[in-house]
C-alpha cells in the first residue's frame, strides 16, 4: 500500500506562491498535507549560466497517481518555466498515517 503513496518536493521562488500552491493542492484534494520550509537556498545551471536563488520548499504527501495534477498547478502557480517536483516513494510510515493519507487525498 505504501508505493501508492510519496512526499513530493517543489520550490517556489516566494512566501505568497508557496501558500498559493499549497491551498490549491490540498483543496483539490491532490495532497494530504503540505509543510513550507523557509530560507532554502539553490544553486543550478539555468541555460547554461550558473544561478543562485532563495526558494522555499513545499514537502507535499500524496499518491503517485497525483503527480501529473501537482505538477500542472506548480507550472501555473509558481511561474517556473521548469519547476522542481520530484517524487519519492513513502516505502514505510505509520499504520495511522497511510490511514489519514489515504483518507485525505
Amino acid at each position: 500500500m505504501q508505493q501508492e503513496f510519496a512526499v513530493v518536493y517543489i520550490t517556489a521562488p516566494t512566501l505568497e506562491k508557496a501558500h498559493q500552491l499549497a491551498s490549491a493542492l490540498v483543496e483539490a484534494r491532490l495532497a494530504a498535507c503540505i509543510n513550507i520550509v523557509p530560507g532554502i537556498h539553490s544553486h543550478y545551471i539555468w541555460k547554461g549560466e550558473v544561478c543562485s536563488e532563495s526558494e522555499l520548499l513545499l514537502v507535499v504527501k500524496t499518491r503517485l497517481s497525483h503527480l501529473g495534477g501537482i505538477e500542472a498547478l506548480a507550472v501555473e502557480i509558481t511561474g517556473y518555466e521548469v519547476p522542481e517536483v520530484i517524487a519519492m516513494p513513502i516505502v514505510a510510515a505509520s499504520d495511522g498515517y497511510m490511514r489519514f493519507l489515504g483518507e485525505s487525498c
